[in-house]
């Protein structure tokens, strides 16, 4: 495993451990950030089915259903501060987006390259959780990027997983 896996599998176990103390009830939380995942999907699709239709029904339908994606979402990061809702957001809309990729792969035979991405996937929810359970400190996080421009999807993804350095 390297450095970056450990990270992820130890933040994996600060979870685990979490759930079996009670501190959270993740099974809830699961739920909910997957039927979150659901809804930025159907955002994109009445978005993009309104592109190919020029029906503004389909933007009606895709407005109804942010208002509902924000007030669950709502319930996963009640307290947010800088853009961690929106980087939630993102993650959660990511995880499916690679898990669809994912599923496509490997029904396609591709198995070694599903995996790879289903890989991916886990690591980018596990960044979810890490930011909604605050087990990873992105405080000093802009300070840091403003000397570091620009940076790539991969160097902020360092940034976070090594924020947990304790």
């Amino acid at each position: 495993m390297n450095i970056e896996q450990n990270k992820i599998a130890d933040l994996l176990k600060k979870i685990e451990q979490m759930k079996k103390t009670g501190e959270v009830d993740l099974s809830t939380e699961e739920d909910l950030s997957i039927a979150v995942m659901n809804l930025i999907s159907l955002e994109e699709h009445f978005f993009f089915t309104n592109a190919k239709t020029g029906k503004e029904e389909y933007l009606n339908l895709l407005l109804e259903t942010r208002e509902i994606r924000k007030s669950l979402l709502a319930r996963l990061v009640s307290k947010h501060e800088g853009e961690t809702w929106c980087i939630s957001k993102h993650l959660l809309g990511t995880t499916m987006r690679l898990m669809e990729v994912g599923t496509k792969l490997y029904s396609d035979g591709k198995r070694d390259e599903a995996k790879e991405i289903y890989k991916k996937a886990g690591e980018v929810y596990s960044l979810f959780w890490a930011l909604r359970l605050k087990l990873i400190d992105i405080s000093g996080l802009k300070e840091v990027a403003a000397k570091e421009q620009p940076w790539t999807l991969n160097d902020i993804l360092d940034k976070l997983v090594d924020c947990c350095d304790e």
